[in-house]
């Protein structure tokens, strides 16, 4: 993983990226990744951090995350807009 990282710090160093600009990605990939853990529940993410829910939701207000759109991207489709699944019926 550290090569990886080495990795992607150099492209990005290469390529021009400013640091507050990499740090900025970095907490929203972060951010996302643990929120989708807990399907959005900032309380249970916010735990997983370490940091109190209201620290939690101001740091995705000044990364401008949509708290609203992330909540809904990680919700099940409701029951009408879900793929019809086809029952398999076992023959003998």
């Amino acid at each position: 993983m550290k090569r990886e990282l080495d990795g992607l710090i150099t492209q990005m160093h290469n390529t021009g990226v400013s640091y507050n600009e990499a740090v900025r990605q970095f907490k929203k990939r972060y951010l996302l990744m643990v929120l989708a853990n807990h399907k959005g529940n900032q309380c249970k993410a916010a735990e997983e951090l370490g940091m109190h829910r209201n620290t939690l939701s101001r740091t995705l207000a000044e990364l401008d995350m949509d708290t609203a759109q992330i909540r809904s991207g990680m919700r099940r489709p409701v029951a009408s807009e879900r793929p019809a699944l086809r029952k398999v019926v076992n023959e003998r």
